[in-house]
């Protein structure tokens, strides 16, 4: 999409939320890795460019650099962080390694302000994460603010722009101002992104793509799968063809609430697939974590190939894959060596003569959660919580039977439905109960019992990448512990996971 803003990934954690801050505006952003060829950066017609932040120096043998020619072209350019130390580097200033760097929140104060920093107070707190500092600015540059050392400078006849701290985290204070400063005022981008523009131009190139051929769909019953669906029905109807296999390891009445909410309801041509025996036969006697995962991602590859060959013209294979999943894949820190196991259930074998269709892949999460909404999806059904590709596989701690899944089920489905009854689910990002293979005495009446101890787990996150447990009211925990234990045979002990990510995991396995 033209005239949008470029932002070039030189490894920052935050390069997607600057994506998403812009995108918030109503302006098209997208995330290119820094080495992108400068005429390729062009032919998108940005109205302006963001250097993102990074974890190497400029100073590095290796560095990351780009072609000086960039700031010759009249577009407006930010750097944030690494973006101000390289564009310093470039254009003639000098970059230092810091005595002691700057980390979390730091106090700016403007020097001389700038149209980036209009309307931002003298004084303000700003976040900091960085060891390198510029000791001197390139000719024609101003020093426009300060912290313990130079953090705002710019260049406006050439329209350049440099922070050393990060306007888009919620931590800097005027950040957001100063994006919009930018977007806006510098780079007098256009209004052009809106969701219902997008599905209108997503139809439309679903229907040229697809034609008159089938396209074949593992609907899962989670946001992004679901949400491809409908947006993909909405485009071809009984042309998709979706595939729900239920492997006997999902939530308590999954697939029944996946063949009405979108068989009955989206009138979407699904075949729901019962393969609960062979997942089972496969695990028997398998405790070990990442053998179980191996087994359960495999077998569903099987299923998965084996019903599709069944389905005749079928020329197109549709994935829920969203834009989080692309940058991971360009990210110039790579591919992550090993992505979670957990995550997905297994990758589709290469034989697959398919051709890909990801209607998704350009959209945030929260992106795909509000075309979900305009599509008609109901609001609980694409603010469900994620759901691991294995399943209840890996929240059975050790090896897995058909009585310890109805179990968790029961124990799973009490949880969820008591955080739905008092208003906490949406103000969780993801809760769920473990089964621990141990067994502890209690009494129930008057008899002694001798059952499982299950652990009720709850995280709230912005990334998945770090996590805090969910602090609940000792009520409400009380309440879904009396529950489990009164109504779930075969649980007689609840506990309640109070660990954060790092060092702990979100899942057990």
């Amino acid at each position: 999409m033209n005239n949008g803003i470029i932002i070039l990934d030189f490894g920052s954690q935050y390069n997607q939320l600057i994506a998403r801050r812009i995108r918030e505006l109503g302006v098209y952003s997208e995330v290119l890795p820094f080495d992108t060829p400068l005429y390729e950066i062009l032919s998108r017609n940005p109205s302006g460019i963001i250097l993102s932040g990074g974890p190497s120096s400029v100073n590095a043998e290796n560095a990351h650099l780009v072609d000086k020619a960039l700031f010759e072209k009249g577009i407006p350019v930010l750097g944030i962080c690494y973006g101000m130390q390289l564009t310093t580097h470039l254009l003639g200033g000098k970059v230092k390694k810091g005595e002691k760097g700057e980390y979390g929140k730091a106090k700016l104060q403007i020097q001389k302000s700038n149209a980036l920093l209009s309307g931002i107070s003298r004084f303000s707190t700003v976040w900091m994460s960085h060891f390198d500092e510029v000791e001197t600015v390139p000719d024609g540059f101003n020093i426009n603010g300060m912290t313990d050392v130079i953090s705002a400078i710019s260049d406006e006849s050439r329209k350049i722009y440099c922070v050393q701290f990060h306007p888009e985290v919620s931590h800097t204070e005027e950040g957001a101002r100063m994006i919009d400063n930018f977007v806006f005022n510098i780079c007098k981008a256009p209004k052009n992104w809106k969701l219902t523009n997008y599905i209108d131009k997503t139809v439309a190139e679903i229907k040229e793509k697809v034609g008159d051929q089938k396209v074949i769909l593992g609907l899962s019953g989670g946001v992004d799968s679901s949400v491809a669906a409908v947006l993909i029905n909405k485009a071809i109807g009984d042309q998709l063809q979706c595939i729900f296999v239920d492997t006997g390891l999902l939530r308590k009445d999954e697939a029944e609430k996946v063949m009405k909410n979108y068989g009955e309801h989206f009138h979407l041509n699904i075949k729901l697939i019962d393969a609960k025996d062979r997942f089972m036969a496969k695990l028997k006697g398998v405790s070990d974590p990442e053998a179980k995962r191996k087994i359960i991602g495999n077998e569903f590859v099987n299923v998965f190939d084996e019903e599709s060959h069944k389905i005749e013209g079928a020329k197109f294979l549709a994935q829920g894959t969203i834009y989080p999943d692309v940058i991971e894949s360009q990210s110039v820190k790579g591919p992550s060596a090993v992505i979670k196991s957990h995550h997905n259930v297994g990758g589709l074998p290469e034989e697959m003569d398919f051709e890909l269709l990801e209607p998704l892949r350009e959209l945030f999460k929260d992106e795909v959660r509000k075309v979900g909404e305009e599509l008609g999806i109901p609001h609980h059904l694409v603010h469900r919580h994620p759901f691991p590709g294995p399943g209840l596989g890996i929240r059975i701690l050790g090896e897995v039977d058909e009585e310890k899944v109805k179990i968790l089920q029961e124990a799973d489905d009490i949880f969820i439905e008591e955080l739905y009854k008092n208003n906490l689910y949406e103000t969780v990002s993801q809760a769920f109960v473990v089964l621990l293979p141990v067994k502890s005495v209690g009494v129930m009446g008057d008899e002694r019992t001798y059952e499982y101890t299950a652990v009720v787990r709850s995280a709230n996150t912005t990334d998945f990448m770090t996590a805090t447990f969910s602090k609940f009211p000792w009520e409400f925990l009380e309440n879904v512990s009396n529950r489990i234990i009164n109504e779930v045979k075969g649980i007689n002990r609840i506990a309640y996971d109070i660990s954060s990510k790092p060092p702990a995991t979100i899942e057990w396995e």
